[in-house]
């Protein structure tokens, strides 16, 4: 795999791990995130698993869900706890 692969693969696990972690806190399902996103539970476990990538118009959808900002998910770790 190439670095830039690597990277992408990286970012989209990062990404989903903010997803899920918002939901916890939420107590929300990869079901009712499904339906939001007009998707099968199954694609929405991928989605959040990081094994597939998340498109623009899903995490605009999930964020608007959540009740948060897109680009809050979509910062890196260390600049989220600067932003704080």
């Amino acid at each position: 795999m190439t670095d830039h692969a690597a990277a992408g693969v990286n970012a989209a696990q990062r990404l989903a791990a903010e997803v899920r972690a918002e939901m916890a806190r939420q107590k929300r399902t990869a079901g009712e995130m499904a339906k939001v996103i007009g998707t099968t539970p199954h694609t929405a476990g991928r989605r959040l698993s990081g094994a597939v990538p998340f498109n623009i118009a899903e995490l605009d959808a999930v964020a608007k869900w959540l009740g948060v900002d897109l680009a809050s998910l979509m910062r890196e770790p260390r600049s989220r706890a600067m932003a704080s």
